[in-house]
Parts: structure tokens; C-alpha cells; sequence
């Protein structure tokens, strides 16, 4: 009880910066929310010194929840804007490219080589090997192929 009775707007700002540099360790915007609530707090406390540890400890709590609900309705969708949304889709990245038929490929879900990588694929002809195939689309991870002209 009396290291809380002991805080002071240094102690605040402190928790603030620790919290906004492990953040930059890649928190994805979780602590953000935390440490603008400790760096707000250090501010009332300059201002407020004689602030009831109880009281500080509330205001923390609301405008960490406050301001990391903020982050989440507001800035995390402009954050992850891209000009390039399939970025981390592979399999969305090879649809249209044409390739060679190493095996064949029976109706339904197979496999076949792209690359040094084998994916799932799915046909509704029979392809034999050695023919040109055009990738049209992917659902997840498996790529749905067809004869290419």
C-alpha cells in the first residue's frame, strides 16, 4: 500500500515509455492503448500532484480501455492499408500464371508443382502430363487450375 501511495508522475511517464518501446518490439497495436494511458496519466499528475493512488490506478485502467478501443475502431484499418492486399496470399499471387503439367492431374483435388512448391489443386477435366495449365483462382490454399490456351 505505500509503494502506491508513493507514485508520482514520473512513475507514469516511465510505465508509458516502456510500454510504447515494447510495443515497437511488435505488439501490433495491443500496448498502445496502455501507454498512452500511462503518459496521459503522467501528465494529470503534474498537474494534479496529490492524485489518491485509487483514482490513479482507475483513470489508468478507463483510458487504457478507451484509448486501445479507439486504435482498434479507427486507426488499425488505415494502419493496414496496402496497396498490395494480397501480400501475404501465395496462393492469390499465382492466380493467372500458366505452367507445365509435370503429372497428371485427375478431376477433382490433386497436386501439382509450382515452383519448388507442390499445392493442392482442383480440376473438373482430366489434364494430362505435359499440358499447359492456367491457374483461376484459389479458396485458402488450394489452387483451382484449367486448360490453358
Amino acid at each position: 500500500m505505500a509503494v502506491l501511495e508513493a507514485l508520482e508522475a514520473w512513475h507514469w511517464l516511465v510505465l508509458g515509455l516502456i510500454l510504447l518501446g515494447l510495443e515497437a518490439l511488435g505488439a501490433g497495436g495491443f500496448l498502445l492503448g496502455a501507454a498512452a494511458a500511462g503518459i496521459l496519466l503522467s501528465l494529470l499528475m503534474w498537474i494534479w500532484p496529490e492524485m489518491a493512488w485509487s483514482l490513479q490506478l482507475m483513470v489508468f485502467a478507463l483510458s487504457a480501455v478507451l484509448f486501445t478501443v479507439i486504435y482498434w475502431r479507427g486507426f488499425r484499418r488505415f494502419n493496414q492499408a496496402t496497396e498490395q492486399p494480397q501480400l501475404n496470399d501465395r496462393a492469390a499471387q499465382l492466380v493467372g500464371r500458366v505452367l507445365v503439367l509435370e503429372h497428371d492431374l485427375l478431376p477433382g483435388e490433386g497436386k501439382i508443382q509450382v515452383g519448388d512448391t507442390l499445392w493442392r489443386a482442383r480440376t473438373e477435366q482430366p489434364l494430362a502430363a505435359g499440358s499447359r495449365v492456367r491457374i483461376v483462382a484459389s479458396d485458402g490454399m488450394v489452387l483451382q487450375v484449367e486448360a490453358a490456351q
